[in-house]
């Protein structure tokens, strides 16, 4: 599940933390289920002439998935269809975190660990246990930005996304930045899939970069 790659990536192997801020790991998580429910057909952003307004999301097919964290992502759209992507990531991103991390220590990729901030407050950590798929995720990600090979859709969900909230060069490093930005940007723009499917992934794209940076905007008003 693209969720599940992304905090693999977000948290550090060691410490158990994220090495992304709050609002970038949150409103990309909502996009990677929204990503995802596209990529398997049951929801799109709607096109002229469909029920709902163009540029706005629809469901395609209602049918459960059969996976619990997507079911109650597609629930979530269902009950918001008509709605911007921007809209709905809000909703979607409440409690995704927590459920996702805890399919990751169930699964034995993270293990739970429980900290005391200031001697009080418990705080979980999410240490890597088995590294085999982060490792993965890694290398493919690599392959793709680095070494030109072609991508297939998660691969191409997972680049958008952490373009989305410019991570790119963190977990692909290399010598030019700029080169692997701009090939990040190249294949979330390319004619790597059906137009349906294209679409849909550009547009949570935009959306979650919009919303963090608006996010960002109201903290610093806050703290003005």
């Amino acid at each position: 599940m693209l969720a599940e790659d992304l905090l693999l990536l977000y948290y550090d192997d060691d410490t158990g933390k994220p090495v992304l801020d709050s609002t970038k790991v949150d409103y990309s998580l909502a996009g990677a289920v929204l990503v995802e429910l596209s990529m398997r057909g049951k929801v799109g952003v709607a096109g002229d002439g469909e029920r709902v307004r163009s540029g706005r999301l629809i469901v395609r097919d209602p049918e459960p998935t059969g996976d619990t964290v997507l079911d109650s992502a597609l629930r979530v759209v269902r009950d918001k269809e008509g709605g911007k992507p921007k809209d709905v990531l809000g909703k979607l991103r409440k409690g995704l975190r927590e459920s996702v991390l805890q399919r990751l220590a169930d699964s034995g990729r993270l293990r739970r660990t429980d900290h005391r901030v200031l001697g009080l407050f418990p705080t979980p950590r999410w240490p890597v246990a088995d590294p085999g798929r982060k490792t993965h995720v890694r290398g493919r990600l690599r392959e793709v930005l680095i070494d030109g090979h072609e991508p297939d859709e998660s691969v191409v969900g997972l680049i958008a996304l952490l373009a989305a909230v410019d991570a790119v060069p963190k977990f692909v490093p290399s010598d030019d930045k700029r080169a692997t930005k701009r090939r990040a940007k190249e294949i979330a723009e390319g004619q790597w899939a059906g137009h349906a499917v294209r679409k849909a992934v550009q547009e949570v794209q935009a959306a979650v970069t919009g919303a963090v940076a608006a996010a960002g905007v109201a903290a610093s008003n806050g703290g003005g």
